[in-house]
């Protein structure tokens, strides 16, 4: 095994020190893929107005609902890459990247001939103010166009993450990031082109980083996990091993994408302002949510890389570890922007009703982060462990926040004040991911311990 493969593996060497230096790159990509998605709020909000800034968050949740699902199902290949590359088996490996590439083709078709047709019908039920629906359906549609672009781009990452490369990702995010600024700043601000323009340069973009991470496999990978197009087709044994690990993760986004539209066309019903300022926060939020992606990222390659090795010791140690690190951050962060919630929902727009808005949720949500971490990386232990406990919390969590969100609108529109409401709601939600999350947790030594079991029986 050559020194670059050494590198990639995570099962040698310090636990402490192959987290950080596997979650850093994560982190500074997610950094740069939230600015990449930040970019077209802060031009659009600055060169357009508090309009152009209501259409392109009022598809938010729509965009996250379409690409959730695909983007969990290919989770499941990352597990399966994970294990056999772990495992060193290098003819499954081979059969489990190509399956991985030809099924995100496959699932960016689907998703961009689903974006364009159902937009404006699903933007309607949302209520999304009349006012500003030919400018959301205009944005959706030609971003839902770079579907294929999206979807290979995770895919692509994913792979290179499953084998322990997280440096490249970030390279050519940065790029892409650095991109999409530009032709932001050109086809809105130059152009005078409107929200579709902010739209096309994100597809550009997106397609662009697909290239350069699909360059990088065929061209400068070890031979081990090295693509070849001519091998690109869907195994049958491979693609129901990504589909069954990878559902659960796609349930759960949808179930999560599903309550955001719901949250999302109550807060369509207060007006644009309403909508443009709660987008914004959402813009912040995602920059807050940093520590959590890249602990919970971090750990899912981790965790499958020494399961694949049967090294269960050293997966529970390097999970404990990510936990108290994601939970740490997270919780640091979340005060930061509680104070700081003010500023930062002015950079995208200087309108005080809607600086009202953004800051309102800033101080509802942001003292949380830390159960949300929590959350999140037992999830993705469990997900990437063969195991999928953590999606269940998502549905009690669906089945409380709606009604909840439901009865906080009928209450301000009775009172004028949600703040009580809305707070309670949200504080009993995340209670009650934390209490289930921990009922999991505790059952992951049990699982281990069979885990051993099949494996003296010498299945795999």
């Amino acid at each position: 095994m050559n020194n670059s493969q050494n590198k990639n593996l995570l099962t040698e060497g310090s636990i402490w020190k192959k987290l950080m230096g596997f979650a850093f790159p994560l982190f500074l990509g997610n950094l740069f893929q939230q600015l990449y998605n930040t970019a077209d709020s802060l031009i659009v909000g600055n060169f357009l107005g508090s309009d152009a800034l209501a259409a392109v968050s009022s598809s938010g949740s729509l965009t996250f609902l379409l690409v959730g699902f695909f983007q969990g199902l290919a989770m499941g290949a990352g597990v399966i890459i994970a294990r056999y590359f772990g495992a060193r088996q290098k003819k499954e490996l081979h059969r489990a990247i190509h399956t991985t590439v030809a099924f995100g083709i496959l699932c960016g078709i689907l998703l961009t001939a689903g974006g364009v047709v159902l937009a404006p019908k699903i933007l309607i039920l949302m209520k999304t103010p009349a006012d500003i629906l030919p400018k959301s359906t205009l944005y959706f549609q030609v971003y839902a166009m770079g579907s294929l672009g999206l979807v290979l781009y995770n895919n692509f990452v994913g792979i290179m993450q499953a084998v322990g490369d997280s440096r490249h990702p970030l390279y050519y995010l940065i790029f892409s990031s650095l991109l999409n600024v530009a032709l932001d700043m050109v086809f809105v601000g130059g152009f005078g082109m409107g929200v579709e323009g902010a739209a096309l340069a994100t597809i550009i973009s997106q397609f662009m980083s697909a290239f350069l991470c699909l360059y990088r496999l065929m061209k400068k990978s070890p031979e081990e996990y090295t693509v070849s197009l001519r091998d690109v087709r869907l195994d049958s044994y491979m693609l129901k091993q990504i589909v069954s690990n990878g559902l659960p993760a796609g349930i759960q986004n949808s179930v999560i994408a599903i309550a955001n539209v719901v949250v999302q066309s109550n807060i369509n019903s207060f007006g644009k302002l309403a909508v443009a300022g709660c987008g914004a926060y959402s813009k912040v939020e995602g920059f807050g949510f940093l520590p959590i992606t890249c602990f919970s990222m971090g750990l899912t390659t981790f965790i499958s890389q020494n399961l694949g090795a049967k090294k269960y010791d050293r997966a529970k140690k390097g999970a404990r570890i990510g936990i108290l690190c994601s939970i740490s951050m997270a919780e640091i962060v979340g005060i930061i922007v509680y104070f700081a919630s003010p500023v930062f929902i002015a950079a995208f727009n200087n309108d005080p009703k809607v600086i009202a808005f953004g800051v309102k949720e800033a101080h509802i949500i942001t003292l949380f982060y830390f159960l949300l971490a929590f959350s999140h990386c037992i999830a993705g232990s469990y997900a990437w462990s063969g195991k999928s406990y953590g999606a269940h919390v998502c549905y009690v969590g669906l089945l409380v926040r709606d009604p909840c969100d439901l009865y906080n609108h009928r209450c301000e529109a009775a009172s004028g004040d949600p703040d009580c409401i809305l707070g309670l709601s949200t504080d009993l939600v995340i209670k009650l991911h934390s209490v289930f999350d921990f009922l999991s947790e505790i059952r992951l030594d049990p699982w281990i311990l069979r885990k051993k079991e099949t494996d003296r029986g010498g299945k795999y």
